[in-house]
């Protein structure tokens, strides 16, 4: 029996969603884009961590409220196709899918690049380990949301304990190397003085990391009472991700400074694990290695799930074939949706530039995020569960910071964006040449010989 149109199973309480949300944060946002955005801005990677905590904060509140009165697969593709206009829509989709892909890859690179550090292999076998790890990440997916939950637990339980040890262990080292290696603040790792631009550029990056809390909304169908599960979930992730977030960003770029941070991000894709083997513990950096191997795999996890659920959604809307909307048998994976999302990200890894992959996800989620408050702006007063001030404020913010990545990366992605709106109006003639022609066939069989 066909169950394209069928629910999926709501499996997920406040705790699960949680740990879903914190699996989809802290993995690649912390064990790498760190180094990224230091990279760019220098000690001033401090300040763009709370600032970025801020907006995503914002946007964090107003994804709540929207999963919280319409609870299906899809996020701000449903809530565009609810609230505002099915162009608008299908943008947040497709530029969901192109975020999230452009992640995935950033974390199946991270992993690898933590894991052949860890275990001393050569970083030729970079790409073929990331690739592997998808496909393993893909299967764990297809056996159902309560086998990838337990699996979820067990990394985020890991990571959460690997970065706690990396803040109280790297304390010493701050407090002895602190003065140097946070002044001059406002200098970047390649001593130039910070500006606007760069300290905009650096905030934008740092606000992907934290919208793994969109994860939650994403699945919003599969959750237990979601009025008051969701927003409860994305609150606490918040909370928890962006104190872990300060104290990791004060620790990495005050014990060794950012260039040394900034280095080991571009050659070996490995952050913080460079940054404990300078700590004073015997055993750090395999610590720190296991934790960033556990929470890469997460982050990998959470994506495939959040990225199938889109498809699951535009394929039931008809905005894609409506054959990656069908569910397997128990109703608990959209199986062919998961499948193409895990050859995307392989194909999307070949690219094996983590800035790249991570500067492109950034612009593309600010666009997506942009169309979720205004989504949020146009909620009933008895929809809305906070201010409206609170969409205006991610809205303003998302919307200006989409563009201070670099300018090929915006203009690209402004390219996609057109692209697949000539997609969406091609599909939907297809589609309707097909039916008219199929009416007019049953008519013709219809008739009297």
């Amino acid at each position: 029996m066909s169950r394209s149109h069928s629910s999926l199973r709501r499996e997920l309480g406040v705790w699960g969603a949680t740990l879903m949300g914190l699996g989809s944060i802290l993995g690649t946002g912390v064990f790498v884009s760190i180094g990224v955005a230091a990279d760019i801005t220098g000690p001033t990677i401090i300040l763009t961590v709370a600032f970025a905590a801020l907006i995503a904060t914002c946007n964090g509140l107003n994804s709540a409220q929207l999963a919280a009165n319409h609870a299906v697969s899809g996020g701000t593709y449903e809530y565009g196709y609810k609230y505002l206009t099915p162009s608008l829509g299908f943008t947040a989709g497709w530029m969901f899918l192109l975020a999230k892909t452009a992640s995935g890859a950033t974390a199946a690179l991270g992993f690898a690049g933590y894991l052949l550090n860890a275990t001393g292999l050569d970083h030729d076998f970079l790409i073929p380990v990331a690739i592997a790890a998808v496909v393993i990440m893909t299967l764990v997916i297809l056996s159902g949301i309560q086998r990838s939950n337990i699996v979820n637990v067990i990394i985020v339980t890991i990571t959460l304990f690997s970065l706690i040890f990396f803040i109280v262990a790297g304390l010493p080292l701050v407090i002895s190397q602190g003065r140097d290696n946070l002044t001059p603040f406002f200098q970047t790792a390649t001593d130039s003085n910070i500006s606007l631009a760069t300290v905009l550029h650096a905030t934008a990056l740092m606000f992907v990391a934290y919208t793994g809390y969109g994860r939650i909304a994403t699945m919003s169908e599969e959750v237990r009472e979601p009025r008051q599960t969701i927003p409860r979930a994305i609150i606490t992730t918040m909370i928890v991700a962006m104190v872990l977030y300060m104290g990791i960003s004060t620790v990495a770029v005050g014990s060794v400074g950012a260039k040394t941070l900034s280095s080991a991000t571009q050659i070996q894709v490995a952050p913080l694990e460079v940054v404990a083997s300078y700590f004073s513990i015997p055993g750090s950096s395999q610590i720190l290695a296991v934790g960033a191997i556990t929470a890469m795999l997460g982050v990998l996890l959470n994506l495939i799930l959040g990225l199938s659920r889109v498809l699951l959604a535009m394929g039931r809307r008809g905005d894609l074939p409506k054959i990656v909307a069908h569910l397997n048998s128990a109703g608990t994976a959209p199986n062919l949706a998961v499948l193409i999302v895990g050859v995307a990200i392989c194909a999307l890894v070949l690219i094996d530039n983590v800035k790249i992959t991570w500067s492109f996800s950034a612009f593309t989620v600010l666009v997506y995020y942009t169309i979720t408050n205004l989504a949020a702006l146009r909620l009933s007063p008895t929809e809305r569960l906070y201010p409206k001030w609170l969409a205006w404020i991610g809205l303003a913010a998302c919307l200006s910071l989409a563009f201070w990545v670099e300018q090929q990366i915006w203009l690209v992605g402004l390219g996609l964006i057109l692209a697949g709106l000539l997609w969406k109006i091609f599909f939907e003639r297809l589609r309707w040449a097909y039916l008219r022609v199929e009416g007019e066939l049953e008519t013709e069989m219809g008739r009297p010989k």
